[in-house]
């Protein structure tokens, strides 16, 4: 059936079952039973069905637009802005305008009547808006997923975050660091909740114990200072901190100096560069590093060793995945996978 165009009628002949189940099975409505769901997708598949999209958003009233909800404490992270730029651009080459949605959220009703679809990103299993805008009427991807209890499927855009801190605590390891310790964000997002319980698997499957520390989801320097003043006067054994939240490294390279502890050796690490000949005593060495990479770790003295989450592309996958499930190119429930890397810098005795 390649010498034309193939028709939501010619799918649902080959899969012996209505149009109309045909568009419900596709378009993710309706009552379909799975299994018919699966194989009217595999049949469409399989004859290369394409909607017509322009045809579609007609037939649902597009609002040309969709809505983008962040963290309350987004406003103030380069990680979030960086997201946010790259979900606008992404939803610009298809024509939609991004509405950026009060943190406090809003009715479901009255949001789908606005928007085509909804990007919903770190959402918090105790954020009352978030089952609101999931139940809202119109197609949602999350950014990671919601770990709360949803009315129906959504898409994801996800991180290996238990991936991204194994890396971090391999490395530190590597270079010497025998006790580590992480700041792990407090909250009921997937990326919290990820990095919390990764602190104690690792520990456990390694045989080390690793201090874990709970900090606020947006912690500002000022607050990990503090934190990590606490933590290293309490147990000076601590050799190695790992930072989560964004750009709050800086505080603990305070804290670490405050302290006379030389940042970028550690546990028996060699250090990046040797001190210079008529340095004050130091205290013993320690490895820093960030689970979220940015300004304030690359321009960091020394320049921290993080995880780049790549927020930009991010969000330009997260829109991408919207837009392809707005033009029936991508099923309602689509999960696809974002990458990570890894960032080793003076802070963790690597070169910078």
């Amino acid at each position: 059936m390649t010498s034309r165009t193939v028709t939501l009628l010619d799918v649902a002949r080959a899969a012996g079952v209505s149009k109309s189940t045909v568009s419900d099975a596709l378009q993710g409505s309706g009552r379909v039973a799975e299994a018919t769901r699966d194989r009217v997708r595999a049949v469409a598949e399989e004859l290369g069905y394409r909607p017509n999209s322009a045809a579609r958003r007609l037939r649902r009233a597009s609002t040309g637009a969709v809505g983008l909800h962040l963290p309350a404490t987004a406003t103030r992270l380069d990680y979030y802005m960086n997201l946010a730029f790259g979900a606008v651009e992404r939803a610009q080459e298809d024509g939609l305008d991004m509405v950026l949605l009060a943190p406090s959220g809003a009715a479901g009703g009255r949001i789908a009547s606005r928007v085509d679809g909804l990007l919903v990103i770190d959402p918090e299993a105790g954020d009352s808006a978030v089952p609101g805008l999931l139940d809202a009427g119109v197609p949602v991807v999350t950014g990671e997923r919601y770990l709360g209890p949803a009315a129906g499927p959504s898409a994801a855009v996800v991180c290996d975050n238990a991936a991204s801190l194994t890396a971090l605590l391999d490395h530190v390891t590597e270079r010497g660091a025998r006790r580590p310790a992480v700041l792990a964000p407090s909250g009921s997002s997937a990326w919290a909740t990820a990095l919390r319980a990764t602190a104690r698997s690792w520990g456990l499957a390694h045989g080390v114990e690793v201090v874990l520390r709970t900090v606020p989801f947006a912690a500002t320097p000022a607050e990990t200072e503090e934190t990590t003043r606490a933590l290293l006067t309490a147990d000076p054994a601590v050799d190695a901190v790992i930072c989560a939240p964004d750009g709050s490294a800086p505080g603990v390279l305070r804290a670490a100096a405050a302290l006379g502890r030389e940042v970028g050796t550690g546990g028996g690490g060699a250090a990046a560069a040797g001190p210079p000949e008529n340095a004050r005593p130091t205290g013993p060495g320690l490895l820093v590093a960030a689970c979220v990479d940015g300004p304030a770790t690359r321009g960091a003295e020394p320049p921290v060793t993080a995880v780049d989450l790549h927020p930009a592309a991010y969000g330009r996958a997260c829109a991408e995945l919207l837009c392809d499930i707005l033009a029936d190119r991508a099923a309602p429930d689509t999960v696809r996978r974002h990458a990570w890397s890894l960032e080793t810098r003076a802070s963790s005795g690597s070169p910078g």
